[in-house]
């Protein structure tokens, strides 16, 4: 029972941090993760999303091809672009679904370099702290996921941007779901810091190249279609660095 107490303690003030951590983000500089190229000044890494299916809709299978195209290019690292863990996020750091959908599959020994993640709109739908709680780095040193921020690799800078507060849907029809909103409200001091942060950042960026990463596309012509408030929000600020 003590030990019981102990975890649920430690886990309980691993989140409050997080949650500190994640508040404080929005209003300060865009934490950064240093990454060096080769030194030849190349970069090479895999990029992927919508993946944690437990294994199911053929996540093993393509897990499988990453390891072998990993191995033959030398991946330095892997993106992904959200929805992490489906259909509804972690429930709280110690969530077997991290294991099972994450550490068991992703097993190629090229694969075992840093994954540099952000929140999709089905990981809001669970425990988006627990997401980017310490303690899942403690279980798979290989997962850093944040809100937003930055991978500096030299010749380039990966600006990583959480999207999905942007879409206002979320916000007022979520329909059966239930999203964690926590560090995010309010809402549009929340993305109007991030889109202050972003522009600083990329200004001063010296980086030839400038990529953002994030979940939800600008331009679709899938079922989803355009994501209407980044064109109109995040676009504009992405144009102004354009020289």
């Amino acid at each position: 029972m003590a030990n019981g107490r102990a975890d649920m303690a430690a886990t309980t003030l691993a989140l409050l941090a997080a949650a500190a951590l994640c508040c404080g983000m929005a209003a300060a500089a865009l934490p950064r993760v240093e990454h060096p190229a080769r030194n030849d000044g190349t970069l090479s890494l895999l990029v992927v999303g919508d993946w944690g299916r437990g294994g199911t809709h053929n996540q093993s299978r393509v897990a499988e091809q990453m390891g072998r195209v990993g191995e033959k290019l030398g991946i330095d690292f892997v993106i992904s672009t959200g929805d992490n863990f489906y259909e509804n996020g972690l429930k709280g750091v110690h969530d077997q679904a991290f294991e099972e959908s994450f550490t068991d599959i992703y097993t190629a020994q090229s694969l075992q370099k840093p994954w540099y993640l952000v929140l999709g709109n089905h990981d809001y739908r669970g425990n988006a702290l627990a997401q980017l709680s310490p303690v899942l780095r403690k279980i798979d040193s290989r997962f850093i996921c944040m809100r937003s921020f930055i991978v500096n690799a030299e010749i380039v800078d990966f600006f990583f941007v959480d999207t999905t507060p942007f879409q206002k849907k979320y916000w007022t029809h979520p329909g059966k779901h239930q999203y964690d909103w926590r560090g995010v409200v309010p809402r549009g001091k929340y993305i109007a810091n991030l889109l202050k942060d972003l522009d600083e950042a990329m200004e001063k960026s010296t980086a030839m190249w400038k990529i953002v990463v994030g979940h939800h596309t600008m331009r679709s012509v899938s079922d989803h279609g355009d994501t209407k408030e980044l064109l109109k929000l995040l676009l504009p600020v992405l144009k102004v660095i354009q020289k």
